[in-house]
């Protein structure tokens, strides 16, 4: 009896609950029958983008010359960190291809002075956390993740990973095994191959922003070039570190400066030039014979420039109105013409050195020429005619209404203040990022297209079976000439 009271006593409440739900709903006209009719899509107007605010952070700078940021953010319990190391790849002997990410790589699995790497890991494991390293073409990091809990013991291995590595002589080994197994899958995916081989014939086969490590190369690295190398570049002036998530700005101060701030370089620091950038190649139409594909991977483009231009903005608009779903080669070259599986193009800039302007994706093998065709024609037509006010529109509307995941988590937007001031960036660049799109008008766009996009100049690259290829690229033009690129790995010896 007392428990079918108690069944009554729920359902009443149950129901009264759902009645004021319902009276709420309808209230403020939410339940189907309020309803207003639903409006066609372009009726439907938004309030104009809230601007955005960098949060609230801390930076300052050690006496050995790290310089620090420090952004909190109470919504987990967690602590993310990044030590930037101005170093890289570009920066290798041209005879030692791979020392760079080796080092990046063995820094961390070869363990420290204090620590093998497999106790490195038990102890990381133990508490969830995480400490990497790496080194790409540009830059060296190192990362580490805890719960805020564990900031002391993981902070502390963090360091200890930075500044007390040990280059395990066979981790090396491992690690170097490991490429080699790479270099000897590295042409079986043919978008690695379009996209690797374009890059050389952009930037030079021998240049630091397109060569690749090569069986000769690795076996030339020893643990003594590692050691060099680490001890060449990671130091307190080269230091910028950023950390953001769950504690006090005051403390984590303190314990920053407890595990750095004693720390001395081991050599003087001294930073090579930056290599140089010049062209590879003028144009041309280069093709890799792959007899077992049934369709071509294409990819064309030059030389392009860098994020520090003042067109930026009115290029990423170009960029909006050529490329993604609505943009031109989408509509006319995919879906229109029927000529691709994928297309795209895009101005694509670096901080310090020149990028490229590249267009490509994947056809049939039958409809390569007619493809890479449709693009020129694209590119042709936004350098020669202006785009409409919707193209406009919608270019910049899709380029804005992106912008708010530039700041989805304070860890990003710290990445970003860090980047800026590793390359030399004003720390308000990205608003004056968005300013240039807002302001881009048609004649800005058509005015950086006929500047920047240089049809002439076009480098095409096919990877392909020739025999299916039909018409045949030299149908391209009359004065066409297409080279082979020979993609052979060179033995070890």
């Amino acid at each position: 009896m007392k428990r079918t009271k108690l069944r009554l006593k729920k359902v009443k409440l149950f129901l009264l609950s759902l009645c004021f739900f319902t009276v709420s709903l309808g209230t403020f006209n939410l339940l189907p029958s309020f309803a207003a009719a639903p409006k066609h899509y372009d009726e439907l107007t938004f309030p104009p983008l809230a601007e955005i605010q960098l949060p609230k952070y801390t930076r300052f700078e050690l006496k050995n010359g790290i310089r620090v940021y420090l952004m909190e953010d109470r919504e987990l319990p967690l602590i993310e960190g990044t030590a930037l190391f101005r170093t890289g790849e570009r920066f290798e002997p041209a005879e030692k291809i791979g020392l760079g990410g080796l080092t990046g790589e063995v820094m961390r699995t070869g363990g420290t002075s204090r620590h093998t790497a497999d106790e490195l890991n038990q102890l990381l494991e133990q508490r969830a956390a995480s400490v990497e390293t790496g080194i790409d073409v540009s830059s060296g990091s190192a990362n580490f993740s805890a719960l805020a809990e564990d900031l002391a013991p993981v902070f502390d291995l963090f360091a200890e990973v930075i500044r007390e590595p040990i280059f395990a002589k066979e981790k090396l080994d491992l690690a170097k095994n490991q490429t080699q197994g790479a270099i000897a899958r590295r042409n079986d995916d043919p978008d690695g191959i379009t996209g690797r081989e374009f890059q050389k014939l952009i930037y030079g086969a021998r240049s630091p922003y397109a060569r690749t490590v090569e069986y000769k190369t690795l076996a030339n690295i020893s643990r003594d070039d590692l050691v060099s190398f680490y001890q060449k570049y990671f130091h307190p002036k080269n230091m910028i570190l950023g950390i953001s998530g769950d504690f006090d700005t005051a403390k984590m101060r303190s314990l920053i400066e407890q595990k750095f701030g004693n720390w001395q370089p081991s050599q003087s620091a001294e930073m090579p030039a930056l290599p140089t950038v010049s062209p590879a190649n003028g144009g041309g139409v280069f093709l890799v014979n792959q007899p077992q594909l049934s369709q071509s991977y294409v990819q064309m483009g030059h030389l392009g420039g860098m994020l520090s231009s003042p067109d930026y903005g009115a290029l990423d608009v170009m960029n909006g109105v050529l490329n993604g779903f609505g943009g031109r080669l989408f509509n006319n070259v995919r879906s229109r013409q029927g000529l691709a599986y994928s297309v795209y193009a895009a101005w694509s800039p670096r901080y310090d050195y020149p990028g490229v302007f590249v267009a490509g994706g994947q056809t049939r093998s039958d409809a390569t020429v007619p493809f890479i065709q449709a693009i020129r024609a694209e590119i042709d037509r936004i350098r020669t005619e202006p785009i409409t006010p919707e193209e406009l529109a919608f270019a910049k509307d899709s380029a804005l209404n992106s912008f708010i995941f530039k700041f989805e988590n304070p860890n990003q937007t710290l990445s970003r203040l860090m980047r800026y001031e590793y390359y030399g960036y004003p720390e308000d660049f990205i608003f004056r990022y968005r300013r240039s799109i807002e302001t881009a008008t048609i004649a800005d766009v058509q005015r950086v297209a006929k500047t920047y996009l240089k049809p002439e100049n076009l480098v095409t690259l096919v990877v392909g079976n020739t025999a299916a290829i039909e018409p045949p690229l030299s149908s391209l033009g009359t004065s066409v000439k297409v080279q082979s690129v020979d993609i052979t790995i060179p033995p070890a010896t």
